[in-house]
């Protein structure tokens, strides 16, 4: 049913109620701040009413306290990755360089340099589109290469990188239709489809990351909670010491690989060698229901 033009907050409530819309007033209230003109309003909220998830009908997501442009067909940064940021800015050394692979819209690694004192952002994806809106968001901040992974990366970073975020894929093949039509259909696959058990990104970037780690540099990946201890395995295999952090108010479970001062530049130590899980704390911040899986 088409939406005529709205001019009340509640009669915008209403419509977005209608569509299915969870927090449809806070929604309304950003669809009013957003339109010049109840014309305008009225395509908006026909966009989401549409099922166009909100952030690419207002054209920016608000992530760790900043506004990101995020252009349809981006992947929607997730709050729950704030905490994937907040860890990763714990574990920065000072004039850290970071790299931010998966970047999406690149929020994440703008977030991190925003937190931490960072000396150089790299940041990549392999989707033309959200190369365009990364750059845009990471302006002069960094750089941005369009790329598979560590393939459009400058060689001159190997063995300097101090926290390599890699907010990869990790929705398993057969899970990706039973994510909300938002993500299903407005997302990129490549940004949500992990493979058969949602790990295959992760275990080519964890199998790279050493070549790229500094001494005590570490990588941090986000997975879901059934999946703590195979990625943990993922970790060990190629050499990286695992800790898992958890936090309970985001739903949400990070993993860290560290390379031991003593092994960059040697082969992957074998995993009996290796140290064992050591949980970290969580941290809190403001709530948001998980989006992906």
């Amino acid at each position: 049913m088409p939406v005529h033009p709205l001019t009340s907050l509640s009669s915008t409530v209403l419509a977005l109620r209608r569509a299915g819309c969870v927090f449809a007033e806070d929604e309304a209230r950003l669809l009013h701040e957003a339109a010049a003109s109840a014309g305008e309003l009225s395509s908006l909220v026909e966009r989401r009413a549409a099922g166009l998830p909100l952030e690419h009908v207002l054209g920016w997501a608000d992530f760790h306290g900043r506004r990101f442009a995020v252009d349809t067909g981006v992947f929607v940064p997730r709050r729950r990755t704030e905490f994937l940021v907040a860890r990763a800015a714990a574990l920065a050394p000072r004039r850290a360089v970071v790299v931010d692979l998966c970047c999406g819209s690149g929020a994440l690694g703008v977030a991190l340099a925003a937190a931490a004192d960072t000396a150089e952002l790299h940041a990549c994806d392999v989707e033309p589109a959200a190369v365009r809106c990364a750059r845009r968001n990471v302006g002069d901040l960094g750089h941005v290469y369009e790329g598979d992974l560590f393939a459009p990366l400058p060689a001159t970073l190997r063995g300097r990188v101090d926290v390599l975020l890699a907010n990869v894929p990790y929705v398993p093949t057969d899970d990706v239709e039973l994510l909300p039509a938002e993500a299903r259909v407005h997302e990129p696959r490549v940004a949500l489809d992990g493979g058969g058990d949602g790990l295959d990104v992760m275990r080519r970037v964890a199998a790279e990351a050493p070549r790229w780690l500094a001494p005590g540099g570490s990588l941090l990946v986000e997975a879901s909670e059934r999946q703590r201890d195979t990625a943990v395995g993922v970790l060990r295999a190629a050499g990286l010491s695992p800790r898992v952090l958890v936090s309970e108010e985001l739903y949400a479970t990070v993993l860290v690989g560290t390379v031991q001062l003593a092994a960059v530049a040697a082969a992957p130590v074998p995993a009996a060698e290796q140290p064992g899980i050591s949980p970290g704390p969580a941290t809190a911040a403001a709530p948001n229901p998980p989006a992906q899986d």
